[in-house]
């Protein structure tokens, strides 16, 4: 029987976490106990709202503001990429993780089963602090051997940050 659970690793001065959608291999309830825990100063988000609904998970969001964490949801269909929406949304949601990171914080990120969309993101981060593509993604794989499940996820998360995405 699989639980849930964050897989952690150093980045920056920070730490980066990456887990499933509460909900989906437990009770949300007691996955959201094991987030709060963790004490993240960023939440990301990249399910769609029909998967969030599906886990139990519709009041993610929600819950981890009444919590007091900085939350954003950047919505990725299963497998994908960022669309517009979360293309034009990530320079600020990439300045606040990096600003975290650097000063000792922590952000987590999740999708449905925290592999493909989860790890795209928290690879790009890890390059966008200046680590190198492929060194990011065997580090992030020592931790979740299941993180960035694409060629797309992975030429999206290796794209200098300069690239406007």
């Amino acid at each position: 029987m699989t639980f849930f659970a964050i897989h952690s690793l150093p980045a920056g001065n920070g730490t980066l976490g990456i887990c499933p959608l509460p909900g989906v291999l437990s009770p949300y309830a007691d996955d959201l106990t094991l987030v709060t825990a963790w004490n993240p100063d960023l939440v990301l988000t990249m399910t769609e709202h029909a998967e969030m609904v599906a886990a139990g998970a519709a009041s993610l969001g929600d819950d981890l503001q009444d919590e007091g964490f900085s939350w954003y949801a950047l919505p990725i269909a299963d497998f994908g990429t960022p669309g517009d929406e979360v293309v034009a949304t990530w320079p600020e949601v990439s300045a606040l993780a990096l600003a975290i990171l650097r000063s000792g914080g922590k952000v987590l990120a999740h999708c449905r089963g925290g592999c493909g969309r989860s790890g795209m993101v928290l690879m790009r981060l890890m390059v966008e602090l200046g680590e190198a593509p492929d060194e990011a993604l065997a580090r992030l794989r020592a931790v979740r051997p299941c993180a960035v499940e694409t060629q797309a996820q992975q030429d999206w998360a290796a794209a200098p940050a300069h690239d406007g995405a």
